[in-house]
Order: C-alpha cells, then structure tokens, then sequence
C-alpha cells in the first residue's frame, strides 16, 4: 500500500487502507471502528461512502488506528482539516503544509504544479508571452505587462513552467507550449488557487474599465431571471462557447497581445420559489 502522503484525498486513503487489510485478513469495519474508538461499528463505511466525514478528534483516533506516526499522522490530520476547512485562507495554508511534509519526503502531491500555477495570474501570462515573443528576454516580457511583474518574477516563472511541463524549451533558446489549453479536471484543491488567480483577474478587468479606451476592451452583460433548469442550460452554453473560443485561438502562431476573457454567472437575488408561507395555528 501506498504511503499516506501520496494521497490528497483521506476518504481514499482510509478505504485502501480497509481493503489492504481486509485482504489479509477478516478484518471488518465493525472492528476498523472499535479500534478507532467509534461507538458505531458503521461509522468509517459512512465517511468512506461520502455521507459523513471525520472531524479533529476523529482523524487523529482514525490515523492512530491506521498506524500512522509522526509525519504522516501529520499529513492525515491535514488532509481531514483540508477537506473541513470553511475558508480559502484555511484551505491553501493547510495544502502549503501538506506539499511541505511532501516535499521533505521527496513525493509530489497530486496536482500540487496546477496549484502552484493558477495561484499567480504571472504564470498564465508568462506562459502566453513565451510563445508570442520568441527571442524575447524576461525584462522585455516583464515591459510588455500592463500589470507590475519584474524581469526577476519572468525568469522565475519561465523556470517554473519548464520544470513543471507547461512549456519546453527548444534548442533554439524558444519556447513551446505542451498544451495549448489547460484543465484542472477533477483536483479539488487547484479550485483554491484559481480562485485567488479569478480574483487577480477581476481586479484587473476593473482597472481596464476605468483605463483603457473602448476600443481596446470590451464589458457587456445580461440581467436575467432563470429557473434551475434553464440555469444548467446557461452553463453549458457558456461551456461550449469557452471551447469554441480555445479553439479559435489556438491557431494562432503569432498573437499580437495577450488577452483574458472572464466569464461570470452569479445571483442578483435570494431564492424567489421558497413556496407559500406556512399559515400560522390556530388561523
């Protein structure tokens, strides 16, 4: 069985663990749960099943159970405080520890280079601009940038995006992107970090409202009424339009400018369905 910190996800840790188990012997998750201290003989089923989770006091009788000591009974306790983190903030500083007890141990967390990436709107800039400027050194990348980035950030970054694969540098001295598109697929925790870089963005899109002529950028929006249906259909809509965007684009060999395009959908109002008001007893 893998090592505790190979894994991001603790509900798949605690089933491999079951299984290796229950492959070597009878062992059961009555007894899984006896030894965890859990009056429930069902409990550790329910949070591996997804319809309850561990909390604090939990993940540390569960990671005793399971044998785990020093280092990865830490890298446990933060995958289960990770998962229950109620903020961003919490969320990041508890991955940040995770990829440290990683990174001492020489293993890399899943999805741990797309995090680093959409953490800094930098990168995704960089990574466009070595592409479009070929030849180009990082000081005059770092000119070419509306928004404050050093020639020292550029270099950093074009290392960063080499070593993590998303771009090759050729035997010319250019760059060549591995992928004209990027997806975070199913890692949880990259939503953390593109959340910081949506933010970045959105401030962005502000200071270019206010600054630039409309002629160099474009705002428009709709104010609608929807249902949950319809809402799903905008969704996919706006989808399949961000695809034929990426694909419009990916075509070209010499861009001019680098752009970004935000796309946002959020609620103007509470639920108006809620239904009738109950009438009062004794009405």
């Amino acid at each position: 069985m893998k090592s505790v910190i190979e894994y991001r996800d603790y509900r798949e840790y605690v089933l491999e663990y079951y299984r290796e188990r229950k492959r070597c012997s009878a062992f059961t998750w009555r007894e899984f749960a006896r030894l965890a201290g859990f009056a429930s003989g069902s409990y550790l089923k329910l949070v591996c099943d997804g319809k309850t989770r561990l909390l604090e006091e939990g993940a540390r009788k569960t990671a005793l159970a399971m044998g785990l000591l020093d280092f990865e009974y830490d890298y446990f306790i933060l995958m289960v405080r990770y998962e229950n983190a109620k903020t961003e903030e919490h969320k990041k500083k508890c991955f940040e520890e995770m990829q440290a007890i990683a990174e001492a141990s020489h293993v890399k967390v899943l999805g741990s280079e797309l995090y680093a990436y959409y953490e800094t709107w930098k990168h995704s800039v960089v990574r466009e601009l070595a592409v479009a400027m070929p030849g180009a050194k990082p000081l005059e990348m770092a000119k070419a940038c509306r928004y404050p980035i050093s020639a020292a950030d550029v270099s950093e970054s074009l290392r960063f995006l080499v070593r993590e694969g998303f771009l090759v540098l050729e035997p010319d001295g250019g760059y060549r992107q591995t992928s004209r598109s990027l997806s975070t697929g199913r890692l949880k925790v990259v939503s953390v970090a593109v959340h910081s870089m949506l933010r970045q963005m959105g401030e962005f899109a502000l200071e270019a409202f206010d600054s630039l002529p409309i002629s160099e950028r474009h705002f428009s929006g709709i104010t609608m009424g929807v249902t949950a249906e319809s809402y799903e259909k905008v969704l996919d809509e706006l989808a399949r339009c961000r695809q034929r965007i990426v694909s419009i684009v990916a075509s070209e060999k010499h861009p001019d400018k680098i752009c970004r395009l935000n796309m946002q959908v959020f609620p103007l109002t509470e639920n108006l369905n809620r239904g009738p008001a109950e009438p009062e007893k004794g009405v």
